[in-house]
């Protein structure tokens, strides 16, 4: 990896993060767990990118960091779908 490609890499690292603190920030505004979820997310999502570039990671299919990747996308659909379902139960519909 030559070192623009590191350079992008640390930019996608601190955006993911910058984001991260950004939804700790409406969470404590709001207190709505949606925010935390999506932080953590952006956090994990921050530690797949790092890695992948230190530890020279050939390809998403060649490598268990990626799995990381995986996991900050479940949370985030698993946030959403919880969400969605206590709106469904509270009758605001």
């Amino acid at each position: 990896m030559n070192s623009l490609e590191s350079f992008v890499s640390g930019l996608i690292t601190m955006g993911f993060a910058v984001a991260g603190l950004f939804f700790v920030s409406f969470w404590r505004r709001t207190r709505e767990t949606l925010f935390v979820a999506f932080a953590a997310a952006f956090w994990l999502l921050a530690l797949n990118q790092g890695l992948a570039t230190f530890v020279h990671a050939p390809e998403e299919t060649q490598s268990r960091i990626y799995l990381i990747r995986l996991l900050a996308f479940l949370i985030i659909t698993g946030a959403i779908v919880l969400k969605n379902m206590a709106r469904g139960t509270n009758g605001r519909g």
